[in-house]
This record gives C-alpha cells, structure tokens and sequence, in this order.
C-alpha cells in the first residue's frame, strides 16, 4: 500500500473511532420519563431536576400520575424515576409491594409532614376535637386525590377517632380552592395537608395535632429510580442521587408557582439559573 494509501486508511480508522465514542456519548444520553404526582412539592423538585437534567444534555418527559400509578411506573421502567416518594409512612404500601423492583435513592427533602390544617382562627386543637362540632365544619374534611397515601391516612384517623365525618375527595388544586374560599369568609374548615406546601406561607394555618399517631411523625421526600438506570444513564443516575432540596427552597418555588400566570417550568429555570453552585455539586 501506498503512503497515502496508508495515510487515508489511518485517517478513515480515526474518523470511524471518533465516530464510535461520539455514538456512544450520545447513546449515554438517553432520553428519560419522570413521573410525578401532582403535588404543589412535587411539580416543584420535579421541574427543578428536569431542568438539570436538561442542562446536561437530556431529553426529559415528566408525567403527572396517581401515587401508586407513579410508583409501579418507575418499577416497570416505563419511568426512569420520580422524586415524590414519601416515606416511611405515607407511601409505606407502595414501598412494601415493589421496593425489590426500584432503586430508593434516599431523601431529598427532609422535615416532611401530613396531616390535617385548620386556620388558626378556627378554635379547635386536636384531631379529637373535631368530635365537638363536626356540623360547623360541614360534616365534611376536604381531601385531594383518591388513593393517596394521606387520603388512606386520613380515612384511617376517621375511623381511629370515631369522626362523624365524610372524607371529600379532590385534587390538590380543589383542596386549596376550598380553603381559600373559606378562609375568605373566615369560615371553619379541615383540609388534609403537608409540607412542604406554599399555603403555609400564604394564609395562617395550624396542624391539628394527632394524639392516636395516625398520621406518623416526620418524613422525608426520596428519589426513587428503576433499577437499570445506573447501567443505563450513570450521569443521570449521579444527579438524582445527589438531588436535594430544602423545605425553604421548595416553598419558595411554590410561592412563585401560584402567582397568576406563573410556569413552573419557567420557575424552575429560575431557580435552577440562581442556584448554580447547588445544581452544579449534584453532578460530582
């Protein structure tokens, strides 16, 4: 062979191996599917880790479904992960049945709580206390979505405290629509709750306290991926490993989020773009 034959075969190997690693860079970024509930948190720290994700060269899918929904997603690998998963005690079933089938990648957020609020111009302090006057809340404690682990919860503490109320069940979005109406009217109410949520900081509100436990103690927020999501995406893997926020971070968003005509996605970017050393660590 020739000197330039050889020198174009040498060239050709070359722009073939470049090619190779570039295909394999760009096959490393695989498009990714999170699921999420519809939580005021959850759009939240889902929008926020989309958005890193993103800034890495992703491709990312979010997709709002029911908690249990969410969870068998990610345990099939139909999504990729979700950082919605309250545990130990609000999504306890869920953990139970398909936590051999998932990757429980810790919290991300800590100091999480569920229960039930009430204004504080609302006179009562425990959930027992319902008992008293269940007729000047309605008879009624104003729920969100069916077959969420507080909805069970909440269903439970009925029982346990003998309530002659009827659980209303609803979305996150109905819930906060009958407490802002109430509170307008400084009428009584009982909604379920958790934090972190932006209502808190928006309208003054207490926790009923839960002498029975029904609704546990402290929780944490965790990533939760499926299991070939390390082999398959180890960068990704690595951010949402790393992911984490804090209940003030997180409440600060939803503030934003609920302004008229606000973006969460638009938000998200915000944040992410204001806190760049903080996005930045969860990719070391």
């Amino acid at each position: 062979m020739s000197i330039l034959g050889k020198i174009a075969k040498t060239a050709a190997l070359a722009a073939t191996a470049i090619g190779l690693a570039a295909g394999a860079a760009q096959a490393e970024k695989k498009d990714l599917t999170i699921a999420y509930v519809e939580w005021s948190d959850a759009v939240v720290a889902t929008n926020i880790v989309k958005t890193a994700l993103e800034e890495k060269g992703y491709k990312v899918k979010i997709v709002p479904l029911s908690g249990a929904a969410m969870w068998q997603a990610v345990a099939t690998g139909e999504a990729d992960a979700m950082v919605a998963a309250w545990l130990p005690a609000t999504h306890a079933a869920y953990n139970a049945k398909l936590k051999d089938k998932v990757v429980d990648l810790g919290p991300n957020v800590t100091g999480a709580k569920i229960g039930w609020a009430v204004p504080t111009y609302v006179d009562i302090a425990t959930i027992e206390d319902i008992k008293k006057d269940p007729a000047k809340f309605g008879g009624k404690v104003v729920g969100i979505d069916p077959g969420a682990g507080l909805m069970k919860a909440s269903e439970k503490a009925i029982k346990e405290y003998a309530l002659p109320v009827k659980l209303v069940e609803g979305s996150d979005a109905t819930m906060v629509a009958a407490l802002k109406d109430a509170y307008g009217k400084k009428e009584p109410i009982v909604i379920t709750t958790w934090t972190p949520h932006w209502m808190f900081a928006t309208w003054d509100l207490k926790y009923l306290s839960d002498p029975k436990a029904v609704f546990g103690g402290e929780e944490t927020v965790n990533t939760v991926v499926s299991t070939k999501l390390k082999e398959e995406a180890p960068e990704a893997y690595k951010i949402l490993d790393n992911f984490n926020l804090s209940l003030a971070d997180e409440q600060a968003v939803m503030v934003e989020n609920n302004k008229p005509g606000a973006d969460p996605a638009a938000t998200a970017k915000a944040w992410v773009a204001a806190n760049k050393a903080k996005v930045d660590a969860w990719s070391k």
